[in-house]
């Protein structure tokens, strides 16, 4: 069976589909003062337990939905973390601060048989997991929402750590060139960024990432590039918070595809069919 949490109904929907399993109909609640409660059907066999941990309210309810899975009866539980929050806090940046992710991902452990994600920020968090934990690539995926007759086009990476998700989506579209970004941080808060060396003028760019976070660095980077004919902006994560989708449309970003990790009105394409083979 595959119980939902409340940001990731749209893709447990499209996985329950993908596998052909039930979906539970979970409840949702939350008291006046703030705690979370949620109630699942029975359950018999496996229980897969999808849910996106984009704010600590659902960090919360994951625990209590995989507490959940295993009083209704389930006799396995397998975690889906299309995205997985404070997976960029991966060390103590200061004296006295935690790493992060690390205690998240011992929680999630406690009450879990395995965890999945997607597009982990980094693939080394997963060894913070106390039961197996393994990651898909989705990036492949955001080809499908590109149009059909990109000119001559430019995969960029906001970075080269990046490159091979840019690499992946154009190797999924057929054809195109793949180039990175590169920053000079001149202070905190003075950041030069250019394209690498490669010419996009009259040229379709489509700027590749795992997240899309406030869209500061991507719009700014996409306002550098010199006379390109389009801009597609694709991500696995688009988090896209505060104002971000208008900064980018802003610096001249035509279009925006993300994937359901996270639902937003972006998201035109589903991480499910990924994610059903790896959990067939």
């Amino acid at each position: 069976m595959i119980l939902s949490g409340s940001s990731s109904q749209q893709l447990a929907a499209a996985l329950a589909d993908a596998l052909d399993e039930d979906l539970g109909r979970v409840e949702y609640e939350t008291f006046p003062d703030g705690e979370r409660l949620v109630t699942v059907p029975p359950v018999s066999g496996r229980a897969v337990v999808v849910a996106a941990t984009d704010s600590s309210d659902a960090h919360v309810e994951l625990l209590q939905l995989q507490d959940a899975a295993r009083e209704a009866g389930a006799s396995e539980v397998v975690t889906v973390l299309p995205y997985m929050g404070y997976a960029r806090q991966d060390k103590a940046f200061e004296d006295g601060q935690p790493v992060s992710v690390r205690a998240m991902a011992r929680a999630v452990s406690t009450d879990t048989d395995r965890v999945v994600t997607v597009n982990p920020h980094e693939d080394a968090i997963l060894e913070f997991f106390d039961v197996p934990a393994t990651s898909v690539d989705a990036a492949p995926q955001l080809a499908n929402p590109l149009p059909g007759d990109l000119e001559d086009p430019v995969f960029l990476a906001p970075d080269d750590g990046a490159i091979d998700l840019a690499r992946s989506v154009r190797d999924a579209h057929g054809d195109g060139e793949t180039d990175f970004f590169e920053k000079v941080r001149h202070s905190g808060s003075d950041v030069t960024v250019t394209p690498s060396d490669i010419d996009v003028t009259g040229r379709d760019v489509v700027v590749v990432d795992d997240i899309v976070a406030t869209g500061s660095t991507m719009s700014e980077a996409i306002t550098a590039l010199d006379d390109p004919a389009r801009v597609f902006v694709t991500c696995v994560h688009p988090l896209l918070a505060g104002n971000a989708r208008t900064k980018l449309a802003t610096a001249g970003v035509e279009a925006v595809h993300g994937t359901d990790t996270l639902e937003r009105a972006v998201s035109s394409v589903s991480v499910a069919s990924v994610l059903a083979d790896e959990l067939e």
